[in-house]
């Protein structure tokens, strides 16, 4: 039998002393006392703070939104059938993050940033914080670029430029998501990312849009952020954040984004479920006291950058539906109150036959003029007066008065401005054929066209000019310099069509 030797021994033990690792983790857990509707009031976690992530049994993750003093109430984020009273909750220290990056463009993805459209897995590992702080005054400059949205009566009398909050607000049923889909399909070659954001739509709608995009080659610049009807409550009011979220990414790189809400009533209303749910104090319409902020903060990340961060930017197309064309409504106040301008669709022009069916005179950009290309500003400069001008004579008429020529010859006009103005669904037309329309309209070459011929005159006009070796230069000059050739080799292009024309 061997000897021990007492200094091996002291000298391992030294050894494995060294070694040792105090290695304490410490959590903070709390308990489950209620569950239901996304919700989940937790006790116990007293070091919990605003928006922490917690982690909940089975991998279900929650936020929490209400800090009371026994307990929080948390939204969860994916089904809570597992969750159940008792439940241990552990805090996280992190705060909601979603996946940004190329590699979403082109996916639908759910409000965290996970693919729902059956295409595999998303290969980023870059992420942002859902929440975030928007750019600050100093780090902004002001609206000097245009936002073409393809559509004649926008680009001309409601222009939208880059960086700007344009809200379109009308009833159900008046095309209030094809004017966005639009502008989508509009920013084909023009290097913007599209982002839209589908809050609270049938999964059916969203997979017709998806279809709609792709077969418009627009899926190849856009990200669709889908919290659809049967989805709960918490993700209808992540989703918006999401979108956002992503957009910021490639804003800060130095690139031109365009989000779209569709629509921020329903997101309203479901942080308005979340509110009665948590027992927060219903306050107007039963929404809780800082519905404001909760748009203000999502619309105020829409900025245009200055030169110093990259001069990227973010246009914001929220969309609001109201009740019988009611705008005075506690939500789309607030909306038309942090935007920059809003289109407002009016249901009987939409029933009528005027579509885009825009209500001129209640519609306004705010910014979007500055960013309007001179080309288009110098055409369409009385438009606007001319079809005011027009609906009140209109209205006038029907008492069936005589009228002399003056107000005969005005009213014809108008006439054509409103059929000019039609456009027809998923058919954005590029700057320079509009200017050549609108061009066409205020020179008075459409006074001898018949009303039904209209539609017919303009797509021949810009065909001809396309065709033509003297066209296709002035329509190139236009897309270059941005502004009008000499009117007189317009006028006399525009009259030889005119003698051709049948």
């Amino acid at each position: 039998m061997s000897k021990i030797n007492p200094v091996e021994i002291s000298s391992l033990i030294i050894e494995q002393i060294k070694k040792y690792e105090n290695d304490t983790k410490t959590d903070h857990v709390g308990t489950v006392i209620s569950v239901g509707d996304g919700i989940a009031l937790v006790h116990g976690l007293d070091n919990a703070m605003s928006g922490e992530l917690l982690l909940f049994p089975n991998n279900v993750f929650g936020q929490v939104l209400n800090l009371e003093k026994d307990y929080v109430g948390a939204i969860l984020l994916s089904d809570s059938t597992s969750i159940k009273e008792g439940d241990v909750v552990r805090t996280t220290g992190r705060i909601l993050e979603v996946p940004v990056g190329d590699a979403l463009i082109g996916r639908i993805v759910n409000p965290l940033g996970q693919p729902i459209d059956g295409l595999g897995k998303i290969d980023t590992s870059k992420t942002r914080t859902i929440e975030r702080k928007a750019t600050g005054v100093m780090d902004r400059q002001s609206v000097n670029e245009p936002m073409q949205t393809g559509i004649k009566v926008l680009d001309a009398l409601v222009p939208i430029g880059r960086g700007q909050r344009e809200l379109i607000i009308g009833d159900r049923q008046t095309g209030k998501t094809t004017l966005a889909v639009d502008t989508i399909i509009n920013q084909r070659d023009k290097d913007v990312i599209c982002i839209y954001v589908a809050i609270g739509q049938k999964e059916s709608t969203v997979a017709a849009l998806y279809e709609t995009l792709k077969d418009h080659g627009a899926m190849d610049y856009t990200i669709i952020v889908s919290a659809s009807a049967s989805e709960p409550s918490p993700l209808l009011y992540l989703a918006p954040y999401s979108g956002v979220t992503m957009a910021e990414e490639f804003m800060f790189e130095g690139k031109d984004v365009l989000i779209v809400y569709d629509d921020l009533t329903k997101h309203a209303i479901a942080y308005r479920e979340l509110s009665l749910l948590l027992k927060r104090p219903p306050g107007r319409e039963a929404f809780p006291g800082d519905v404001f902020y909760l748009h203000s903060r999502l619309l105020e990340r829409a900025a245009k950058l200055s030169d110093n961060l990259g001069g990227g930017s973010i246009t914001a197309l929220p969309i609001i539906e109201t009740q019988a064309g009611d705008i005075s409504a506690y939500i789309p106040t607030n909306v038309i109150s942090i935007t920059d301008g809003q289109i407002f669709l009016q249901s009987d022009l939409f029933h009528s036959g005027i579509r885009p069916a825009i209500n001129a005179g209640l519609s306004v950009s705010r910014v979007g003029g500055s960013a309007q290309i001179k080309a288009i500003k110098k055409v369409s400069g009385t438009l606007r007066l001319d079809l005011a001008s027009f609906r009140e004579l209109e209205a006038f008429t029907q008492f069936g008065s005589d009228l002399d020529e003056a107000t005969k010859a005005r009213l014809e006009r108008g006439k054509r401005t409103v059929e000019i103005l039609k456009q027809g669904l998923h058919e954005p037309m590029a700057i320079e054929e509009q200017v050549l329309s609108i061009f066409a309209l205020t020179r008075g070459f459409l006074d001898s066209i018949k009303l039904e011929d209209i539609r017919r005159f303009e797509k021949g006009m810009i065909a001809f000019f396309n065709n033509d070796q003297e066209g296709m230069k002035i329509l190139d000059e236009i897309r270059q310099t941005k502004s009008l050739p000499e009117e007189r080799r317009l006028v006399a292009l525009v009259n030889n069509y005119l003698l051709q024309f049948v």
